[in-house]
């Protein structure tokens, strides 16, 4: 049991037996001697215990204090070490971002000029050309207005000579067929070939100076037309050929024929010797209207086939002559006019091209810029999600440093009690020192 004394207000433990003794000696003096030696002795045993135990105490405090200040130091020298790191760090990223960020600026301004150029140039290029198209167009369509004039007056002057020479021809026939008509028919139908022969004869040299006219002899192919008509410009081109085909039956003759029984052969002698036209001289069926009416075209039975009297045999042939070499003034101009058309065709051709090709070059351009632009931005969100750690990273390094900065004894000893107490000891030992 526990025992205080009255005097001195010391606890101390009691044994049963101790006490069963104390009640028997406490009646006597010795009892009481005793027991005041006892509990002096007791109480100079709990004085020396006691002081050990705080010399114990405060060695071990102070090792404890020690070794919490040596960390102390530690954790302050790494985290000045770290914040030192952390900030070169920091510092040497902020300037390896600010440089890209400014070298990414100065190629998005390079590319920037480079497309303004490239846009201006090619708008200049433009320009220029749809100028120079313009007035070449302008040019061209002036050129084909007054060609278009001329042709057409030159067509209206030709048409003029065309009906001057025509009612010339037609009064020629008018006369002349008066005159057959007048003339005996069996006169001229004894021989005519020979006719024909001569009335083309009599005009050769003012009227065809250059003209071929001469009998059908080559039978190679089994038929052969009476006469060929062929003539030649300046340059020695042909352009005009005539097959004929002379067909005369007396009066006396049993068997009448007609002019279309002759038609298939005429067409294949035309054929055969290359000829243009063909054309029948018949003083068949003499009563009919249809053929003594003059020029008469069977083109409807065979291609450029023609039946006519004996009187219209040189007019004829002035007519289809004429009407060819109108042609050919007509066909050189066609010719010239078509090439003036492929020119510009041709003209138009290298300008869509260009366009085509400027288009597609442009088109390519813009894809490159904005690949270009794509990988910038990608560039720049990266940055930015670099930035946006080293500001996450350099938040976190404050936060480390105010938890440094917010350390005290207090904190550290909290759970602790015993090192609080003795920290407190310390401090209180401190002031009384310096007092």
């Amino acid at each position: 049991m526990k025992v205080i004394c009255p005097h001195c207000q010391t606890e101390f433990e009691l044994t049963d037996s101790g006490y069963q003794d104390l009640l028997s000696q406490v009646k006597t003096k010795e009892f009481n001697k005793e027991l005041e030696e006892k509990l002096a002795s007791y109480r100079q045993q709990e004085e020396a215990k006691k002081k050990l135990d705080e010399a114990d105490a405060r060695a071990k405090f102070a090792q404890e204090k020690n070794a919490l200040e040596k960390q102390i130091q530690e954790l302050n020298v790494k985290l000045q070490g770290a914040d030192a790191a952390q900030q070169l760090a920091l510092n040497a990223q902020q300037a390896a971002a600010t440089q890209d960020l400014n070298k990414k600026n100065q190629e998005i301004n390079e590319l920037k000029l480079s497309l303004q150029k490239a846009q201006s140039e090619a708008q200049a290029a433009v320009d220029k050309a749809t100028a120079t198209l313009t007035n070449q167009v302008n040019e061209l369509q002036n050129q084909l207005t007054l060609a278009a004039k001329d042709k057409q007056l030159e067509l209206t002057n030709q048409k003029n000579a065309f009906e001057t020479t025509l009612k010339m021809k037609e009064d020629e026939i008018d006369r002349l067929k008066d005159f057959r008509l007048r003339e005996s028919t069996k006169m001229v139908g004894e021989n005519l070939e020979q006719y024909c022969h001569d009335e083309f004869d009599k005009l050769r040299a003012v009227a065809f100076p250059s003209a071929y006219f001469e009998k059908d002899n080559d039978a190679r192919t089994g038929s052969k037309g009476d006469f060929i008509f062929r003539d030649y410009d300046d340059e020695g081109n042909e352009y005009i050929s005539i097959m004929f085909e002379m067909k005369n039956e007396m009066d006396a003759t049993a068997t009448k024929h007609k002019n279309a029984d002759f038609f298939k052969e005429l067409d294949k002698d035309r054929t055969e010797k290359q000829c243009e036209y063909a054309v029948l001289v018949s003083m068949l069926e003499q009563d009919s209207n249809l053929y003594n009416q003059g020029i008469v075209d069977v083109s409807h039975l065979y291609q450029r086939m023609y039946v006519i009297r004996p009187q219209f045999f040189i007019p004829l042939i002035s007519l289809l002559r004429n009407a060819a070499k109108n042609s050919i003034g007509l066909h050189k101009q066609l010719v010239a006019m078509k090439n003036q058309n492929l020119e510009l065709e041709t003209f138009e051709d290298n300008l869509r091209n260009f366009k085509e090709g400027f288009s597609k070059n442009f088109e390519q351009a813009k894809k490159k810029y904005d690949s270009a632009i794509e990988q910038i931005d990608k560039s720049i969100a990266a940055l930015t999600k670099v930035k946006e750690a080293l500001m996450g990273s350099e938040r976190n390094l404050s936060i480390a440093n105010n938890k440094i900065e917010d350390v005290t004894i207090r904190k550290l000893t909290k759970g602790a009690p015993s090192i609080a107490t003795k920290f407190k000891e310390i401090q209180e030992g401190k002031k009384q020192n310096n007092q």
